[in-house]
């Protein structure tokens, strides 16, 4: 699982934590039973305090998301990826970009017309092996 942390992003970081394991999950990166680093671990990759990962963690955890087993780690729950889950990443990825855009003098029409054209590129490249 790679997680990715944005400093320019509004977001505090242990948001961002938990919203990229969500994403994992919804991804397949992520399966039922499978252990989430040590927040140790987490936080000296992601050159963290190791408070701002256990906060993500202990989030994840009261929502269910996962659960710790004493001495040996944080697990993810038997709880399958939803559509409900799908919808709030897609709502979120949509609202940042939005915003991303406002701040940049853009419209949504304008924004739209670009993820479009994006898609249509992309489209258009072959994929690398990943």
């Amino acid at each position: 699982m790679h997680i990715a942390i944005n400093t320019t992003d509004a977001r505090p970081i242990y948001v961002q934590i938990m919203d990229e394991v969500r994403r994992a999950l919804v991804l397949g990166a992520l399966r039922t039973e499978d252990p989430l680093p040590s927040v140790r671990q987490l936080a000296g990759d992601l050159r963290l305090n190791p408070n701002t990962v256990a906060q993500a963690y202990r989030e994840l955890e009261r929502e269910g998301v996962v659960y710790v087993r004493r001495g040996q780690g944080t697990f993810v729950a038997d709880r399958p990826a939803s559509a409900r889950d799908r919808d709030l990443i897609v709502r979120e990825v949509a609202a940042r970009a939005l915003l991303d855009a406002h701040r940049h003098g853009l419209s949504a029409d304008d924004l739209i017309a670009a993820v479009r054209q994006a898609s249509d590129a992309s489209a258009d490249t072959p994929r690398a092996a990943e």
